[in-house]
């Protein structure tokens, strides 16, 4: 069900051609970049975090991970995974296949920069089998991203 309502939100907007269905699974960043068959880092892992009644969906880059210093500095609490069971309840998909688009009104999103360097990311498409092609510039308009965001460490050359 999760899958066909993503599909649906891209279709209405152009773009049902970009999404792509694997006979194997494509729920963690590895497998997904082995079914799309690029490196880890341009899978657009969509990470979600308790905040209250809403929850935080955060877009980044498949080789990042969570800086907890900025994380509190930029949303003001502690960076706290959803437990898996509140997860599909808040952002509308199952672990596994958690997209940043077409979320309930109580997920709100933002994209973190380390997507930025890539000119195509992958995306989760509502199912743990699926993804979606997109420009960084694309996912951050379907995501209704509220905002690019500094809150990884581990993708920069420095870090």
């Amino acid at each position: 069900m999760s899958l066909e309502k993503a599909k649906q939100y891209l279709t209405a907007r152009g773009m049902a051609e970009r999404v792509m269905m694997f006979d194997v699974s494509s729920a963690t960043v590895e497998l997904a970049a082995q079914a799309v068959g690029v490196e880890p880092a341009r899978i657009a892992k969509t990470l979600s975090f308790e905040c209250g009644e809403q929850c935080i969906l955060l877009v980044t880059a498949g080789d990042s991970k969570i800086d907890n210093a900025k994380f509190k500095a930029q949303f003001g609490r502690k960076a706290k995974m959803l437990p898996p069971d509140e997860v599909e309840r808040l952002t509308g998909y199952a672990v596994g296949g958690v997209c940043p688009f077409d979320n309930p009104a109580a997920a709100v999103c933002y994209t973190d920069i380390s997507l930025r360097r890539f000119d195509t990311v992958y995306p989760a498409c509502g199912s743990d089998n699926s993804a979606v092609r997109l420009t960084p510039d694309e996912l951050f308009v379907l995501s209704g991203s509220r905002g690019d965001v500094d809150v990884c460490k581990g993708w920069q050359p420095a870090d």
